[in-house]
């Protein structure tokens, strides 16, 4: 009876256990039924599915991104690369001496605006002192010649001497003239003055400009012509040069003939107008470029060889692009990116390559597009979107 009676004892605690137990599942189911939850999950927000492609993902909500139709229209070609601007080797004249020496003075330097006739140094040079004496010794030859030409020709008159006896005289003078005339060509060819016999060899610019090269310095000795490198180079920067470095895949976008825009970095509120006159045939192996060369005028004399410019090539007649809204591109990485919709809820994320902007809010695309494809028109709000999550 008494284990009977604490057996009884324990069933009602059974049933409240049975009965709390019950409770919290009911509890815990609901609690994790959608509508009793605490959290609200906002209706409107957009949740990207990753893919194995790591250039296309999946939006559940598509329809919250516009698409824009990309077109087609026929523009001015552009193409912005950067330069350097350079003499023009047509306008540059080295400046040697034809006499050898020794640097006495330096009368101009580098840097310096010179004229054409103007002295630069003075060489002591023993070429023009042997110049001036071959000359003097001709100079008397010729004297000599020319008395004995006269004294014969009076023989002659007077019956004293033959017609051949003449002859001989008057062809000794004329090789002693011929042999004045060369030495004194020579001291002119030097350098020297005929009527200022001096060992001082004046080097003078050959031409008006900018002195911008120098190779020589006060006591410097000066070789032959054969073997002396050059004293200084004189270039004439009224028109000057600008030198662009072209990848292989944009070369087809330039040409001969073509408007260029100079924009130089020290003057960028300025523009100046030049013209594509040569492009190189040969590549640079390292850099894969190819030399395009533009002919600048320079009549204020801003334009100073060394400086960097960028150049805006513009072809001479309209090509067709494909045109996208600005706002259908987004950078990123260091490259230009759009998103086209693939089918479905998918879309890629595709690089191209820019060009020009136009006006309007437009862009133009040179690779990547073609005619007929869509593009999200808010690249920016949809790679927003994708980094969200």
């Amino acid at each position: 009876m008494k284990a009977f009676a604490m057996k009884n004892q324990k069933l009602p605690c059974r049933r409240v256990c049975l009965r709390f137990g019950v409770v919290l599942i009911v509890f815990a189911a609901v609690a994790t039924f959608p509508g009793c939850s605490r959290s609200k999950i906002d209706p409107g927000e957009t949740k990207v599915e990753r893919n194995s492609d790591p250039d296309v993902f999946t939006m559940p909500q598509p329809e919250q991104f516009p698409l824009a139709e990309v077109q087609v229209r026929k523009v001015p070609d552009e193409l912005h690369v950067n330069g350097v601007i350079a003499p023009d080797i047509n306008r540059s004249v080295p400046v040697v001496s034809l006499g050898g020496g020794r640097v006495v003075e330096i009368k101009a330097r580098l840097g310096d605006h010179v004229t054409k006739g103007q002295t630069l140094l003075l060489i002591n040079s023993p070429d023009l002192s042997q110049a001036f004496s071959d000359y003097r010794k001709s100079k008397a030859d010729e004297q000599l010649a020319a008395k004995q030409l006269a004294r014969a020709q009076l023989l002659y008159d007077k019956g004293a001497i033959a017609l051949a006896d003449l002859e001989t005289a008057q062809d000794s003078h004329a090789k002693a003239k011929v042999d004045m005339e060369t030495a004194a060509q020579h001291i002119k060819v030097l350098g020297g003055n005929i009527n200022n016999p001096s060992p001082l060899l004046p080097v003078v610019a050959p031409i008006s400009g900018a002195i911008v090269d120098q190779q020589t310095t006060g006591g410097t000795g000066v070789k032959s012509l054969d073997n002396s490198p050059n004293l200084f180079t004189i270039a004439d920067l009224s028109t000057v040069w600008v030198l662009c470095d072209v990848y292989e895949d944009m070369l087809s976008r330039v040409h001969v003939g073509d408007t260029a825009e100079i924009t130089l970095n020290g003057y960028p509120e300025r523009r100046f107008p030049g013209k594509v006159v040569n492009i190189s045939e040969v590549l640079d192996p390292t850099t894969r470029t190819a030399k395009v060369r533009i002919e600048l005028p320079n009549p204020q004399g801003i334009m100073r060889a060394g400086m960097f410019v960028t150049a805006n090539f513009q072809s001479k007649t309209p090509v067709e692009r494909v045109i996208v809204p600005e706002t259908a591109v987004v950078h990123s990485h260091d490259k230009d990116w759009v998103f086209v919709p693939v089918g479905g809820k998918q879309f890629r994320r595709v690089s191209v390559q820019l060009g020009p902007q136009l006006p309007e809010g437009l862009q133009t695309v040179i690779n990547g597009l073609k005619p007929g494809d869509r593009v999200v028109s808010n690249a920016l709000q949809f790679s927003t979107s994708i980094e969200e999550q």
